[in-house]
């Protein structure tokens, strides 16, 4: 028995590269798909509540796609229009580039003897590196561009095709597993769906809070284009901890060349400390009842995964999928060493949460 229970290494090593391999190969595939998986777990429950209420299930699954989408498009029309406000106001920000640069050639001239010739080799060098990553960005860009679109056709098209055939994809993953586990994967699946429901409907509320307490806290600052800021700052705060620095870095300092003071910045990072503060002790735990211990390390470990495989799009995906995984591995006793591997080790959730997995800090209610 002991030796039936060890752990063959070298072929969880090869079943590791072997997934890595085919996540990675076949993204163009399971992106879409892992999308549209995600968002036919959250619009399962509304679509389950309207054909209980006699609506067809073509109408119910039509009609919560085409609020998500009107949801998502509204979110970047507005993103898009901040965007091209701040465009407009860029040859300003140049200037005061130019001029603080200027200054800074002053104090490099003043303090370590660097003359005009060494400066303006620096520029040249800078100049040529900066078109060259333009034009990558550009490339880049245009690709986005080209998958994005194509992604926006699919992604409802597959979560559609999946809500509709849900009993066939249900019946297809029983038949995997003998007739004695069904009821454990049927337990599965729907506290999967409920729990992630539920995190979602939250997580809405959490990052509508706190874009709203971050534009305002910038507007009062007087800071420009605070309300894309504010958004976008809410959006990262996915990652935990470095997020919220990757937001503020902008703002703070669009703040400083706007004022050319460094009080403005550090009011930035005042207004984002509280926020995040607020964020983490208050409207969290107020929004998300659900919680799912997952330590801080898989997390990060997770997003550097996705990011290294699937580029953005994993950053996004492999953290759901690692809640998942946790809260697959609590109901079997024989992953047990995943579950343990992947928890915080926390006996309870009752006090105040520690840096770890947004995705999935569930906490079961109490029957």
């Amino acid at each position: 028995m002991e030796k039936s229970s060890k752990v063959n290494w070298l072929k969880l090593l090869q079943y590791i590269l072997l997934v890595a391999a085919l996540l990675y190969f076949g993204r163009t595939l399971f992106i879409p798909l892992s999308f549209s998986l995600l968002i036919s777990f959250v619009l399962y429950p509304v679509v389950k509540w309207m054909e209980d209420r006699d609506w067809s299930r073509w109408s119910a699954i039509l009609l919560c796609l085409l609020t998500l989408v009107l949801l998502v498009g509204a979110l970047s029309w507005l993103l898009v229009r901040q965007m091209i406000s701040f465009g407009q106001e860029w040859p300003v920000l140049q200037e005061k580039l130019l001029q603080a640069w200027y200054q800074f050639g002053l104090y490099l001239e003043q303090q370590f003897g660097v003359n005009d010739v060494q400066r303006s080799s620096w520029m040249e060098g800078l100049v040529k590196d900066a078109a060259s990553t333009v034009l990558n960005v550009v490339q880049g860009v245009l690709y986005a561009s080209v998958t994005t679109v194509v992604l926006v056709l699919l992604i409802p098209l597959y979560a559609a095709l999946i809500l509709y055939n849900r009993e066939q994809l249900a019946a297809a993953l029983f038949s995997m597993f003998p007739k004695a586990e069904h009821s454990k994967i049927r337990s599965i699946l729907h506290e999967t769906i409920t729990t992630y429901y539920n995190f979602i409907k939250g997580m809405i509320i959490v990052y509508a809070v706190v874009g709203l307490l971050n534009s305002v806290g910038l507007l009062l600052l007087g800071i420009p284009h605070a309300i894309f800021f504010g958004i976008v700052a809410s959006i990262l705060t996915f990652i935990p901890y470095v997020g919220i620095t990757i937001g503020a870095i902008l703002p703070m300092a669009v703040a400083w060349i706007t004022y050319d003071s460094v009080w403005y910045p550090v009011g930035v990072i005042i207004v984002f400390s509280v926020v995040q503060y607020l964020e983490a002790n208050l409207i969290f735990p107020l929004a998300v009842s659900f919680r799912l211990q997952v330590n801080m390390l898989f997390t990060l470990l997770a997003i550097v995964a996705g990011g290294i495989l699937w580029g953005a799009s994993g950053m996004i995906l492999f953290v759901p999928f690692v809640a998942i995984l946790k809260l697959i591995a609590d109901k079997h006793e024989e992953l047990r060493p995943v579950s343990l591997l992947l928890g915080t080790g926390m006996a309870s959730t009752k006090s105040t949460p520690k840096p770890g997995i947004r995705i999935g800090r569930f906490r079961r209610k109490q029957s």
